[in-house]
């Protein structure tokens, strides 16, 4: 080998070894920032433990109620009003006198008529007498028989149209506000009252065609109004529609609530709900727990540091850890159906779990945090607006 030859071997040698230097120098360098750099900031969030309650399965709906019967109370004729037998907000019974009417013509016309129908009686019965003995014809005796029957039918007539001027409940209810007084002349159709038999009452509701199998008449249902805020009236369902309204696809139902305190009244929305079918068990979770995206729901699970996934430090690997600290894990779950601030979760979790309620914008898979339930989100299955 010749000098030249070792000359170039030795330089070659330095800067190998000069490479491999700077090559570990640097190396002991980001050791160094990475052992230096911050640990990231614990996130505060509150958190709940996932149980199985029971639910009942329901179907929900807006209804409106109706009077089992309802009518505005009218008369049939003219004619000036001469007394009123009933208070505005009163109960009656069917047939009950509302109203009389003027009827002393009318009185004094059936009288005249009665007289009639009375001689043309004794008429028939005097020619009968003489027929008897041949002194007149069989078609005089036709002629009698007619000319009573007519005059009677006469007198029925006008007793009618006097009866017509007494105004009656045609059923039993509770009658609303009047604004009739003696002396006003009603034409016929004048509302005088409304009256309403509101003790069952009805209530009207749709449902979605696609719910109709689990709808059946008998099942009970539960209806709430704003009216009465904290009362549950209980009803059944009594009647099913027989079609399907084409434009909405929707069914109407109509159900029967007791009203014995006459708190519902006609014309109120009421909120309804029916149960159908049997009691189910379910994970569930607030609402607030569930972050919706297009590829699918999330929730973070709660775990010990050491379980969840490292969130990477800035030097771009995870920090070490130590006993106690708590990380999440993001996780994809299926939800199913919601009732008042909870939400039923079919897949995705073990009863158990601790998982995140508040404060997820904050967080990414592996995030540190701690937990503090001074504030918790709202978790009421069966939630009431609040008022200030």
């Amino acid at each position: 080998m010749t000098k030249r030859t070792k000359r170039m071997l030795i330089m070659l040698g330095a800067v190998v070894l000069l490479i491999a230097l700077l090559a570990l120098g640097f190396f002991l360098h980001i050791r160094q920032l990475m052992a230096s750099s911050p640990k990231p900031t614990p996130q505060t969030v509150s958190a709940t433990i996932i149980r199985k309650v029971e639910w009942q399965p329901h179907l929900a709906s807006v209804g409106t109620l109706v009077a089992v019967r309802g009518v505005d109370v009218t008369s049939e004729i003219a004619g000036l009003v001469r007394s009123i037998h009933f208070k505005s907000g009163q109960e009656v019974k069917a047939g009950q006198v509302l109203l009389q009417l003027n009827a002393d013509a009318d009185l004094a016309q059936l009288r005249a008529l009665e007289a009639a129908a009375e001689l043309a009686a004794s008429v028939l019965a005097r020619d009968r007498q003489q027929f008897a003995v041949q002194a007149i014809s069989q078609a005089q005796i036709d002629n009698d028989v007619a000319d009573l029957k007519s005059r009677k039918a006469l007198a029925a007539q006008q007793a009618a149209l006097v009866e017509k001027k007494t105004i009656r409940a045609p059923f039993a209810g509770k009658l609303g506000i009047t604004t009739v007084n003696p002396g006003q002349y009603l034409n016929p159709g004048d509302k005088i009252v409304t009256l309403q038999t509101i003790d069952p009452i009805y209530v009207d509701f749709y449902i979605p065609q696609k719910q109709l199998s689990g709808l059946q008449v008998g099942q009970v249902l539960n209806l709430s109004s704003d009216a009465h805020a904290n009362t549950v009236f209980a009803g059944k369902v009594s009647a099913i529609s027989s079609k399907v309204d084409p434009a909405t696809r929707n069914v109407q139902v109509e159900a029967t609530v007791a009203n014995p305190q006459r708190q519902l009244l006609p014309g109120m929305f009421a909120n309804v709900t029916v149960e159908v079918g049997g009691k189910k068990q379910y994970l569930t979770l607030p609402q607030t727990a569930i972050t919706y995206n297009p590829y699918g729901s999330t929730v973070f699970v709660v775990q010990s540091a050491q379980q969840a996934p490292k969130a990477a430090a800035p030097g771009g690997a995870a920090p070490p850890t130590r006993a106690g600290e708590l990380a999440v894990r993001q996780v994809f779950v299926t939800t199913g159906e919601t009732r008042g601030d909870q939400v039923a979760v079919l897949t995705g979790l073990t009863e158990g779990q601790q998982v995140v309620t508040s404060g997820q914008i904050k967080l990414k898979n592996g995030s540190p945090v701690v937990i503090s339930n001074v504030v918790e989100p709202g978790n009421n299955p069966q939630p009431t607006p609040q008022e200030h």
